[in-house]
């Protein structure tokens, strides 16, 4: 299994379209992948995928109602089959209220346990249920696409993952993402105790190939965190093209209507292929030596 949670406590910088066209590169690699989005926000996973169509209905199962042990049905069945071979779990607008029914839930768990000492882990739920149902089984890749701010939406993603990948800009706007990077790694480590974050890379996002670019880059080697060794050109056409059709750039790139774009934005689909195998090749065994 290859998990990890992509993630910047900065908004803007590019998180959910990694995520969304990461996950149609590891499928591209004939992986099987899921992939989870967190954020209740309009506009995110969810809606790129065009799977959004229960997002508002108060009736329909979702995923927080099983977080909190309330699930009209079986787990499986909230799985939307998106495009291109990438399966979801959708956002909901449950999910605005997540951690304050993660919290009734505990005070209800607490309340009711013998045990005076037991404390309701509401970080573990996410993983939970995927382990309960025996999804996690059924798949290769899980990425799961959070909200930039803390919380229980972060904390459930990380603790179901255990790792990161941070995309971030090298710019003075991308730059206030980095200062004490390695202290809000650390700080999640504290917050959720029995597991070790790992950070698969920081990647440059919309880099230019400028000082200023350089500058920050250096920056961030301060912070003592890996550096993907793929950075994300400024390729706005193309990222755009593809959000505002619904569709992952390779999708998008298949259309002979965009031809011309395609041939000048191929080193962005090789970019996002070249950073799938390399997350790829961080979860393949290590050869002992005898």
């Amino acid at each position: 299994m290859i998990p990890y949670t992509v993630w910047s406590e900065a908004g803007g910088v590019g998180k959910t379209t990694f995520a969304v066209n990461l996950a149609r590169a590891h499928a591209r690699q004939g992986q099987r992948v899921l992939a989870i989005d967190m954020d209740p926000q309009d506009g995110g996973l969810t809606h790129h995928f065009g799977v959004d169509e229960n997002k508002a209905d108060s009736e329909s199962d979702n995923l927080v109602l099983h977080m909190i042990e309330r699930g009209y049905g079986p787990f499986e069945d909230i799985i939307e089959p998106a495009e291109e071979g990438v399966d979801v779990i959708p956002s909901h607008n449950m999910l605005e209220r997540l951690e304050e029914m993660l919290t009734k839930n505990a005070e209800l768990e607490e309340g009711t346990n013998p045990d005076s000492d037991y404390v309701y882990p509401k970080e573990k739920q996410l993983r939970r249920v995927l382990v309960d149902s025996g999804v996690i089984n059924e798949y290769d890749t899980l990425i799961v696409d959070p909200p930039a701010t803390t919380g229980q939406h972060l904390y459930n993603s990380v603790y179901s993952t255990s790792n990161l990948l941070i995309p971030f800009e090298p710019s003075p706007k991308g730059g206030k993402s980095i200062d004490g990077l390695r202290d809000v790694v650390n700080g999640l480590e504290d917050t959720l105790e029995d597991i070790e974050v790992g950070v698969l890379g920081a990647v440059p996002n919309r880099t230019k190939g400028t000082n200023i670019n350089e500058k920050y880059v250096a920056k961030l080697e301060e912070e003592e965190l890996p550096i993907a060794p793929i950075s994300i050109g400024e390729r706005g056409s193309m990222l755009g093209d593809a959000w505002d059709n619904q569709v992952s750039i390779f999708e998008l790139a298949e259309n002979d209507a965009y031809r011309s774009l395609r041939d000048y934005e191929e080193p962005t689909l090789d970019q996002f292929d070249q950073l799938a195998e390399h997350i790829t090749k961080q979860f393949e065994p290590t050869e002992v030596k005898a």
